[in-house]
């Protein structure tokens, strides 16, 4: 029999087949690719974060830190200190001092938080940041971290796993778009690792690009980075829950007013903190002093702030000699906000403390971040949340109904405030259920940050987030988002007849007309007898 030839149709299919699953296993083994080396990068960074704070703030002040229920701590031999206010106030502008010089010397950059560069780079330079990023953001913030620095390692994660997904783009040179999804596949990898929230972390990292948008292609991409880097991780650390809680959270329709109530009060809080950011940022800027000193300065005040609380307030409360929350990331204190504390006092008292001790860590935060200190701002975030919903716990406890669990409205705080300003309202609640290893509270989550993502939409955290893929300059020229190539003139204008008005027709006639035009014509081309 004569050999029949394959339909030109059926050899394109194939064709095509194939193409699509030569890239799929493309961004497969690059996302595998990034997410082993931003997994181990996320070893290596949190070893050092630990090995310094344990060494500096314990080692040489005396300082133990007040830690949440999942936090490693880095155990190894060490003479037991007591504890030197006057250490604490000296190792933070140390620590700033070292932050500093060395982002200046060798990559400005790296200095702030970091994630307001990962959406830079994404949007304007192609997903490209220099080599030395990595690694210089990495010392840069256990400097500023392992000396007590209010912040929290998110920010330095998104930019330290951005930069690696960007140097593995350019040893394997793909294109300028792949290199942009290799840069969020990054940072979700890096996010997972560290918080152990490989969903949230995914989510995340394509969401915060944009204030009403996500970056839909990089998703799956961000997901299998997001899961690899996460079994890196486990494999060397514990896994964890970070933050203990109640059993159960029992949903109750009846209490939803009261997570919106919560809501407004975070909204209000969440402004404050942005402006707080923001003016502290303009009068450091202001200072004659040279950039790199200026992390230093920002430690000073840290420093004065933390030791006069410890020695004035915290004997008070048996907690003398230890931390409270106002150095660091603050997790410590949210957890006792969550599940209580033998140093939170019972009634009013409880959240006065509470709601003090979250000024108090705004303030702290806006001398770290405001001075350019490398640190982040999710940590910090997720700790005034939690400090001022279980404050608002507290509160409705006592004029509400005793049964209430102020940890619920902690937790929901948590994500509610984060979410809010840096507008990730999916991403944040997603990020709180998996760190509390509940998703419990998901509807009075979703209600909160549902309204509080239409409070402020006015504020951001991120002032440098487009608000869509039609403003990114990422994706400016692509057809995708062309309206005007892809628009067609049926799918704009109605297919029915338009009513014309004859030049030369009496008045009476064109008003005849005009009623008997269909309801949506509002306008009436005038034509002559040639049409």
């Amino acid at each position: 029999m004569p050999r029949v030839r394959p339909a030109p149709l059926t050899s394109l299919t194939k064709a095509l087949r194939s193409a699509e699953l030569r890239a799929i296993g493309r961004v497969v083994m690059h996302a595998l690719a990034v997410g082993l080396a931003v997994g181990a990068g996320a070893c290596l960074f949190y070893t050092l974060l630990a090995v310094a704070e344990r060494a500096l703030l314990e080692g040489l002040a005396g300082y133990e830190p007040l830690r949440s229920a999942g936090e490693h701590a880095m155990d190894f031999p060490m003479p037991r200190r007591e504890f030197s206010p006057y250490a604490v106030v000296l190792l933070p502008a140390l620590g700033g001092l070292a932050a500093g010089f060395v982002a200046h010397r060798l990559a400005h950059e790296t200095s702030g938080g970091g994630g307001a560069a990962y959406i830079d780079a994404f949007h304007r330079r192609g997903g490209s940041m220099r080599k030395r990023v990595a690694l210089v953001k990495i010392i840069a913030t256990s400097f500023t971290l392992g000396t007590g620095g209010s912040g929290g390692r998110e920010g330095p994660t998104m930019q330290v796993g951005a930069a690696i997904g960007a140097l593995v783009g350019r040893v394997i040179n793909v294109s300028a778009r792949e290199r942009r999804v290799l840069a969020v596949s990054g940072t979700a990898a890096g996010l997972s690792a560290i918080f152990g929230t490989p969903l949230g972390a995914a989510l995340f990292a394509t969401e915060v690009l944009y204030r009403d948008d996500f970056e839909s292609d990089a998703l799956v991409p961000a997901i299998l980075a997001s899961v690899t880097a996460h079994s890196v991780f486990v494999g060397v650390f514990p896994e964890a829950t970070l933050f203990a809680h109640a059993p159960r959270y029992p949903f109750q329709p009846t209490h939803l007013p009261l997570y919106a109530a919560l809501a407004v009060v975070i909204s209000l809080v969440a402004r404050l903190f942005v402006e707080a950011l923001r003016i502290s940022k303009r009068l450091f800027n202001k200072l004659s002093v040279p950039v790199w000193i200026r992390p230093g300065i920002g430690g000073a005040l840290l420093g004065v702030s933390a030791a006069t609380w410890i020695v004035l307030v915290n004997p008070h409360l048996d907690l003398a000699g230890r931390g409270i929350g106002i150095l660091g990331s603050g997790y410590g204190a949210a957890q006792g906000a969550i599940t209580g504390g033998a140093w939170i006092p019972v009634g009013w008292a409880g959240v006065g403390l509470l709601v003090v001790l979250a000024g108090m860590k705004i303030l702290a935060t806006s001398f770290t971040l405001g001075s350019g200190g490398s640190a982040g701002d999710f940590g910090p975030s997720l700790a005034i949340g939690g400090l001022l919903g279980g404050a608002f716990g507290r509160a409705a406890q006592i004029l509400v109904s005793p049964t209430i669990d102020p940890g619920a409205f902690a937790l929901v705080g948590m994500g509610t405030f984060y979410g809010g300003i840096a507008h990730t309202p999916v991403s944040s609640l997603v990020m709180v259920c998996e760190m509390a290893g509940t998703y419990d509270l998901l509807p009075s989550l979703m209600l909160s940050s549902g309204l509080a993502f239409v409070l402020l939409r006015r504020v951001s955290l991120y002032p440098n987030q487009p608000r869509s893929r039609f403003e990114s300059p990422a994706h400016a020229g692509e057809e995708s988002l062309d309206v005007l190539r892809r628009l067609r003139v049926a799918s704009v204008f109605r297919r029915e007849t338009v009513v014309t008005l004859q030049a030369n027709a009496a008045l009476a006639s064109v008003v005849d007309a005009v009623l008997g035009a269909p309801e949506w014509q509002d306008s009436f081309p005038v034509v002559d007898a040639q049409g």
